[in-house]
């Protein structure tokens, strides 16, 4: 659910729409403009329900964008980052870096969202009401109406108790608060979701027999979306309440092989990469200072004609760029810093200079291992006035709601609020 198309940043959120919000955009227009409005209003010209199912459908991202931005909001209030909001074919995401650190957070966050949507069918219902009595044109009152009515479904669908609906985050938040453990709620408030999300797929699959062809795909399109959502975010939760009290340290590969900023490509694969067959190198400075990273993709994409000619801190990812920690930092908050960076890859730096790596593959090794480590079990605290945690594992720190999105070890939280 990645950003195509940027619009800027809102109170210093950035913004942006997926590609595929298109779909909805002409699925919108050309069924209101072509089926609902002509049909509730006959006798105006095509233009004027073209236009009308234009502004409805902006106005309709302009709801989804204020539901998102609410969560936003409230999860900043409680120290939970967001990282972006990207509108997209079913709806909206907040993606939130980090887990609420008491139920009662958990909830806020989560039952702002309906509640801006309720609001946002309340104002619309009342500039219908007044649109009529001043006797204003019935396609414009109709239009105000259909979102009146467009937002109050929303905020009823994702009030549905299953992740990773805002109505899973309720069930979470509620499950958490009664029993004090917060991986157990999830688990529960994911499953629910899977539950939810098959039903969808049958009762699409029943209407597709039956002949409502595009109803019957679209629930079928959103139960698959929930279904995928809420298995990777019970196996992510399972994670991160696994990885829970691992350091840096432990996980590391330590003295990495390095190369100077001012070596060429065609030096490094001749001197390292054909001898090592590593992925990924650190770029050090004449002062021990770490300049960059290189990986074999980045190397590859150089043409083979000025390898002899390119330096490697031409293609090197820049220092601020590349997500980095120190030893004893908890893994599960480097994870979330290596959520969505370019190469996946992270340095491990003490006083500037690197002292080891983190990749995919120390990662993949250590939730392999994990159940063979001896350490203390995971504990969840209880009650709402809990000591500060560090983000990223659970009390101590994605769809918001976690989702489909999610991959391996390494997402954002987000919250997924379905069209």
């Amino acid at each position: 659910m990645r950003s195509s198309i940027s619009l800027g940043r809102i109170g210093g959120v950035p913004v942006g729409l997926n590609v595929s919000v298109l779909v909805i955009v002409v699925i919108l227009v050309v069924g209101l403009a072509f089926g609902r409005f002509p049909i509730a209003f006959p006798g105006l010209p095509t233009a004027a329900y073209v236009l009308a199912a234009l502004v409805s459908a902006v106005l309709f991202l302009a709801s989804l964008l204020a539901h998102e931005l609410a969560h936003a909001i409230v999860a900043r209030r409680h120290d939970v980052e967001v990282t972006g909001i990207t509108l997209w074919l079913l709806g909206g995401v907040a993606q939130l870096r980090g887990e609420p650190r008491s139920p009662g957070a958990d909830l806020r966050i989560a039952g702002v969202g309906p509640l801006t949507s309720v609001v946002l069918g309340g104002l619309f219902a009342l500039v219908t009401w007044g649109v009529s009595a001043v006797g204003g044109p019935a396609l414009v009152s109709g239009m105000f109406g259909y979102l009146a009515a467009v937002n109050v479904l929303l905020a009823v669908f994702n009030l549905i108790p299953a992740a990773p609906l805002d109505g899973g985050r309720v069930l979470r938040a509620f499950l958490w608060a009664r029993w004090g453990d917060r991986l157990r709620a999830a688990v529960a408030a994911a499953r629910a979701g899977r539950v939810f999300g098959y039903t969808l797929i049958v009762l699409g699959f029943l209407n597709l027999v039956s002949g409502l062809g595009f109803q019957g795909l679209w629930l079928a399109l959103i139960g698959l979306f929930l279904v995928n959502a809420a298995s990777a975010e019970e196996q992510q939760t399972q994670i991160d309440a696994a990885l829970h009290g691992i350091k840096v340290a432990e996980v590391m590969s330590r003295h990495p092989i390095t190369a100077h900023p001012g070596e060429t490509v065609a030096g490094l694969i001749d001197r390292l990469v054909l001898r090592h067959h590593l992925s990924t190198y650190p770029l050090v400075d004449d002062d021990g200072r770490f300049a960059g990273l290189v990986t074999l993709g980045r190397v590859r994409a150089v043409d083979p004609g000025r390898r002899e000619v390119t330096p490697l801190r031409e293609i090197a990812c820049p220092p601020p760029d590349v997500p980095s920690a120190r030893p004893d930092d908890l893994l599960t908050e480097l994870l979330q810093r290596m959520s969505g960076s370019a190469d996946g890859r992270a340095v491990v730096l003490d006083d500037g200079r690197i002292v080891g790596l983190v990749t995919p593959s120390d990662i993949s090794r250590t939730i392999q291992t994990v159940d063979l480590r001896a350490r203390e079990p995971y504990r969840t605290p209880r009650g709402a006035d809990l000591a500060p945690h560090a983000p990223g594992g659970p009390p101590a720190g994605g769809p918001t709601s976690g989702g489909p999105s999610s991959s391996g070890t390494i997402r954002s939280a987000g919250r997924r609020d379905a069209a």
